[in-house]
């Protein structure tokens, strides 16, 4: 009974006593190797840093062109493809419509006929001519082949030999008229137009002169019935108003003008 007893003791002393740690594993770990590499992890962890790959590993993303600076020119080219292959915006299209509504106007109202679209692409309208260079009164060589200065000087003065000076003759007397003559009336008189010459009585001149100076086609016309009438001494349907003897206005200067040059 004892003997048994005796070894009981001994394995509950073994299971009290502390275990004495292997000298080669790590704290905690199997392996000292292994706590070093989860202690670097967690040191990289915590500084924010993920840790590198191991040497030797192939990763999967893909190289990346190194981009470079592209010259103002190529930019401004790219652009100006950009705008012209971009589809038509709202704004074009308005644009387009409202030049379609005009040239539809356009051809309602010019007897159908198309108008004419000016645009830098179109051909330009052909020209129908059938001048060909100077013409010959412009040429000094077609001139000179037929005419010289010597005949221009011939040709001048057979002009001059033939100018003739017509002098001016007293008017023929009027048989079958017996109307007045206001051309001779007109060499006859000295005054100018205004110059009150006879007296003239009477109310509502101004009236009188405009209503019956209407009733005559032309100046001369109302000269003469005024002269008919008794003119200018009298003045019966108020032609002459400021008595300078010229019915209506009347003017004789065109008459002495023509006589005196």
């Amino acid at each position: 009974m004892r003997l048994i007893v005796v070894p009981v003791a001994l394995v509950a002393l073994a299971a009290c006593s502390p275990r004495v740690p292997d000298s080669a594993a790590g704290v905690g770990f199997g392996d000292y190797n292994e706590y070093q590499t989860e202690q670097d992890l967690r040191s990289t962890t915590q500084a924010g840093v993920t840790a590198l790959p191991p040497a030797g590993a192939v990763s999967d993303e893909q190289p990346q062109p190194v981009a470079t600076a592209t010259p103002l020119s190529a930019l401004s080219e790219q652009a100006t493809r950009t705008a012209q292959t971009t589809p038509t915006l709202a704004t074009d299209q308005d644009a387009i419509a409202q030049e379609t509504a005009a040239a539809l106007a356009s051809t309602s109202t010019n007897s159908g006929v198309p108008p004419l679209d000016a645009s830098p692409g179109n051909p330009a309208p052909q020209t129908i001519s059938s001048a060909s260079g100077i013409s010959s009164e412009n040429d000094f060589e077609a001139v000179d082949s037929v005419r010289s200065i010597e005949s221009d000087a011939a040709f001048i003065e057979r002009n001059r030999a033939q100018y003739e000076v017509v002098q001016p003759t007293a008017l023929p007397e009027r048989t079958s008229d017996a109307r007045p003559n206001i051309v001779a009336y007109a060499l006859a008189t000295k005054h100018p137009v205004g110059t009150k010459i006879y007296s003239r009585v009477g109310i509502n001149k101004d009236a009188r002169f405009t209503k019956n100076c209407s009733k005559y086609g032309s100046q001369d016309r109302a000269q003469q019935d005024f002269l008919a009438q008794g003119g200018p001494n009298r003045d019966k349907m108020g032609l002459d108003p400021d008595g300078d003897g010229y019915a209506c206005n009347w003017n004789p200067a065109p008459y002495r003008n023509a006589v005196n040059g």
